[in-house]
């Protein structure tokens, strides 16, 4: 008998959203919202530079490590892992990055580039203590807290005693959060905003220590660990 995912019609949305962003779709949004300047910027497909979070300024991957990216785009194209030395390994619900990723991965560095496996942030099927750090940026704002409490179950598992995880959740403060909400849910992927104090929690709650905290213009890097034991 097959396993229901509970969470396959929340991913799977998510999914459908950046895949019509990776076939270049037009996505028309009412007026109003078009004269936002959130909407203008991600026009001129600058938003993600603008809001991106640069995890490696909390934990930089080490020459030789082996590191788990969820929700990793074009990760392995756009971030200087050549530099790193570190092996990736990438995750992600959208077909379209993956196949990108596919390609043109091991034609940039075929001894670091891994693979990409096309599954959600919850499921992980790698062996235990497999990873020196992971990685999740850009995916915890389409999913709520008990979703991400699997995630961190998950991640633990597969992370080596002693590794880290890098991820980074929205501020509901920031100035252009309830702008980016908005748009998201338009472009077919609506947004959770949880305050920060019910992350930190969670985190706590699954066992983890947050190590060190890095605030962007909208969302908070977060780097965290679990005691060896």
């Amino acid at each position: 008998m097959a396993i229901v995912d509970p969470w396959q019609d929340r991913w799977q949305t998510v999914a459908r959203r950046y895949s019509r962003e990776y076939r270049r779709e037009a996505q028309p949004l009412p007026d109003d919202l078009e004269s936002l300047a959130i909407v203008q910027t991600w026009r001129a497909g600058q938003l993600q530079n603008q809001i991106g979070s640069a995890f490696w300024e909390l934990a930089q991957p080490g020459k030789g490590q082996a590191w788990l990216d969820l929700g990793c785009s074009l990760s392995f194209l756009v971030y200087p892992w050549r530099d790193w030395q570190a092996s990736f390994s990438g995750q992600d619900i959208c077909p379209e990055a993956c196949e990108i990723l596919r390609q043109r991965g091991p034609q940039l560095n075929s001894k670091l580039f891994k693979g990409c496996r096309l599954a959600p942030a919850h499921q992980l099927d790698y062996p235990d203590r497999s990873f020196d750090g992971a990685i999740a940026t850009g995916v915890s704002a389409y999913y709520p807290l008990d979703y991400w409490a699997e995630v961190l179950t998950a991640v633990q598992k597969v992370l080596k005693p002693g590794g880290q995880f890098l991820f980074d959740v929205i501020n509901p403060e920031a100035a252009i959060a309830e702008d980016w909400a908005i748009l998201e849910t338009y472009l077919g992927a609506p947004v959770e905003l949880v305050d920060l104090d019910q992350w930190r929690q969670l985190c706590r709650d699954r066992g983890a220590r947050i190590r060190a905290e890095s605030a962007g213009p909208l969302f908070q890097l977060l780097r965290i660990d679990w005691p060896k034991g």
